[in-house]
């Protein structure tokens, strides 16, 4: 299987495919066999490590951040730390958690079913954690021009913003993000959906949704429940309703392979946003905190 970024030029100096090729040969191979054995007992997890590399790509991530309500419904961190001990053993201080997200993000997404695809390595760790940062994640109560411009002021197109928004393939929504679809009509929700969500909600705010027929399985399914007005979040039926997004939204749910290729293609370059190199980050002995 070719491996579509291993051609791809990176613009941001010392990040390569082979950077612990030296330093910790087996350092890969230890992040996926961690991520396969933890999905292997919970396949749930794999959204929940997917999550996690967005929202370290959108902000620097660690304690002060995990307990802001954007991000009250991360899981997962016990996979990081469990592929971070046993790196810690091999290469002690080698290893960054910023890198460690981005391979586990990945090696959920092939695990799911979803492509493999190769990522540059050599991502240090921020040194800053700040609950405000959370407001630059996107919310379920965005529009597309208001997801548009969040991914936009990352260096994302609006074909790339759909595509990302692909990963909702795996995993579910709470009750609370979006409960406010259900009162009055909205025209963007078919109305046998909307029953199904109600009934959802009505075991309580923290009560979850799948976002498409198949939770824990990548494919191009979440696209297609777009089109049948079936998006469970705000922000995921209003890439129908635009203009600028319903073409891609259309292509992908026509064609898994074409969705696949973008996505991992958007994905590398999602782990490029914000990298920190040298010594504007560290290499953290515990994922947890700073050091």
């Amino acid at each position: 299987m070719e491996v579509i970024a291993s051609g791809f030029r990176f613009g941001v100096d010392g990040l390569r495919m082979d950077y612990y090729i030296m330093t910790c040969p087996f350092g890969e191979q230890i992040v996926k066999n961690a991520v396969d054995r933890a999905l292997d007992d919970d396949p749930t997890l794999a959204a929940a490590l997917v999550r996690m590399h967005f929202h370290d790509c959108f902000i620097e991530d660690n304690k002060a951040e995990k307990d802001s309500p954007g991000n009250l419904s991360l899981r997962g961190y016990e996979v990081i730390d469990d592929a971070k001990n046993q790196l810690e053993e091999q290469c002690p201080g080698v290893v960054s958690c910023a890198d460690i997200i981005a391979m586990a993000a990945r090696d959920a997404i092939f695990w799911a079913g979803g492509p493999i695809y190769d990522i540059p390595k050599g991502r240090k760790d921020g040194r800053r954690s700040k609950i405000e940062d959370t407001i630059n994640l996107p919310f379920p109560t965005f529009n597309a021009s208001e997801l548009i411009r969040a991914f936009g002021q990352r260096g994302f197109t609006a074909q790339e913003m759909v595509v990302l928004s692909g990963a909702h393939t795996i995993g579910v929504a709470r009750c609370s993000s979006f409960k406010s679809r259900l009162t009055g009509v909205d025209p963007t929700l078919d109305s046998d959906f909307a029953k199904t969500l109600s009934k959802t909600c009505s075991a309580g705010d923290n009560a979850e949704q799948p976002f498409d027929a198949t939770r824990n399985d990548f494919d191009n399914l979440y696209f297609n429940a777009l089109i049948r007005k079936a998006g469970v979040l705000f922000s995921d039926q209003t890439l129908l309703t635009n203009a600028k997004t319903r073409a891609a939204v259309n292509g992908y749910a026509m064609n898994q392979a074409m969705f696949f290729l973008d996505f991992q293609q958007a994905m590398v370059k999602m782990g490029m946003v914000d990298v920190k190199e040298g010594g504007k980050g560290e290499v953290r002995h515990n994922c947890r905190k700073i050091n």
